[in-house]
């Protein structure tokens, strides 16, 4: 799970096209996308799956689906990510099957030793900073708390919550696999170039980390 992960949000598109900021995002190097939808109904958010499916597939981009297993079914998506308070990871992964990239967020310590027995693809450690894009979660890892899962979790690790260009660096020096982003490409004015900016600072930092 190496690289930057587009986790949309078509409010803070602010008025672009969802199809275009993926789009954008993905002509620009990003390496996975998860669809987000908390409030779309089972219909709409299937038709957005497959459309970002037609987009994506063609680049060899996965799609993920965020908390739906009946979504990421539907829609022959990549694989699903899936929040403490959704489907057990054993449950989805008998649905999915064993191809399926299947990701898990954690959000307090107990979390991190529950997951290190689960075959899970990465888990997702949220939030690492505090966000408005996040709001139902438990308190901020922060930069020591990134560090000490990387330090004990035998799983790629990404990041989530707060991260744009000014903290990507930092993140990934404390020990991020992956970098997943909302705002930082859903709000930009350009979501190519937000994009292809932090592919660079991603690219660079991981090409100076020490062996």
């Amino acid at each position: 799970m190496k690289g930057i992960y587009l986790v949309t949000d078509e409010a803070a598109c602010q008025g672009k096209s969802l199809d275009i900021v993926v789009a954008s995002a993905a002509r620009a190097g990003a390496a996975w996308v998860q669809l987000r939808e908390k409030k779309a109904g089972t219909r709409l958010f299937l038709q957005k799956a497959l459309d970002l499916k037609a987009i994506l597939k063609p680049a060899g981009i996965p799609l993920i689906i965020n908390d739906r297993v009946d979504i990421a079914l539907a829609s022959k998506a990549d694989g699903v990510h899936l929040g403490q308070s959704d489907m057990p990871y054993a449950h989805a992964r008998r649905l999915l099957g064993h191809k399926a990239l299947i990701g898990l967020s954690v959000e307090t310590w107990e979390d991190v030793e529950a997951a290190q027995d689960l075959d899970v693809d990465y888990l997702g450690v949220s939030p690492v900073f505090s966000t408005p894009t996040k709001t139902d979660t438990k308190a901020p890892w922060g930069l020591d708390g990134l560090a000490g899962i990387r330090g004990y979790s035998r799983h790629p690790l990404v990041a989530i919550g707060g991260i744009h260009a000014s903290n990507a660096e930092a993140v990934i020096t404390a020990g991020a696999h992956g970098l997943a982003v909302v705002s930082a490409i859903c709000s930009a004015a350009d979501p190519f170039e937000a994009t292809r900016h932090l592919v660079r600072i991603f690219e660079r930092t991981n090409e100076e980390k020490p062996s």
